[in-house]
């Protein structure tokens, strides 16, 4: 039987040497977190803003409905994004099942209704004192978005690093419609799943170590970055 000393003895070993496998899973799987991330960012930031700043129809079920998704459980958003990219689904026909593409589209949506949810909430606050001088200088929507978006770039990085994180440390939805095929669309998530039920704790381990050194690595440079810009 394996001791816990000899499983903390493999992995000091892993991690300090090239091993190919742990760098081609962590390769991917921040490849994938970060372009899901990134593309969350770009619609969700302005997406938020809109939805603080600007009154029409519909604006509190919007709300809702984005608040509602933060805290949907991923296997439920992972089924739907499969049967949306399944040969019998509307995207059928790009073949993106089973793909990095179909696990970033998947982390994406995750990612989305919270970086837009924590934009809207920092936005609304700080509406509150640009609201009177922009409307009588006659603001336009889009230029006072990209205000605010600016004055709040410190407390918005706290909305990246949450979506980021929600992305790098999901399971559910990234197996079911990436299948995690080695060499293909395995991750640190669903590597640690599969070499904990095969048995292999060392590299299970080894990539719970890398994956909480990302993630203290990205709140050091967050907090580093916020120091320097204030």
């Amino acid at each position: 039987m394996t001791t816990f000393s000899q499983v903390l003895s493999e992995v000091a070993m892993l991690l300090s040497g090239p091993d190919p496998d742990l760098i081609e899973i962590v390769g991917l799987s921040l490849r994938v977190s970060v372009t899901a991330t990134v593309l969350a960012c770009l619609i969700g930031l302005p997406l938020g803003a809109l939805l603080a700043i600007r009154p029409f129809p519909g604006r509190g079920l919007c709300t809702l409905l984005i608040n509602t998704l933060m805290g949907m459980p991923p296997v439920v958003l992972g089924l739907m994004v499969y049967l949306l990219l399944s040969r019998s689904g509307p995207m059928g026909f790009l073949q993106l099942l089973y793909t990095p593409t179909a696990m970033i589209i998947a982390q994406f949506a995750l990612v989305l209704p919270i970086v837009a949810a924590l934009t809207r909430q920092q936005v609304e606050d700080s509406w509150k004192d640009y609201c009177d001088p922009m409307h009588s200088l006659c603001v336009p929507t889009t230029s006072a978005v990209q205000t605010l978006l600016w004055d709040n770039r410190l407390s918005l990085l706290t909305a990246a690093l949450a979506g980021f994180s929600r992305a790098i440390s999901e399971v559910g939805a990234v197996i079911i419609v990436g299948g995690n095929i080695d060499h293909l669309t395995r991750v640190m998530t669903t590597a640690i799943v599969l070499e904990t039920s095969k048995g292999d704790l060392p590299l299970a381990l080894a990539l719970g170590v890398v994956l909480m050194t990302i993630a203290l690595i990205i709140n050091a440079l967050v907090f580093s970055s916020k120091g320097k810009l204030a």
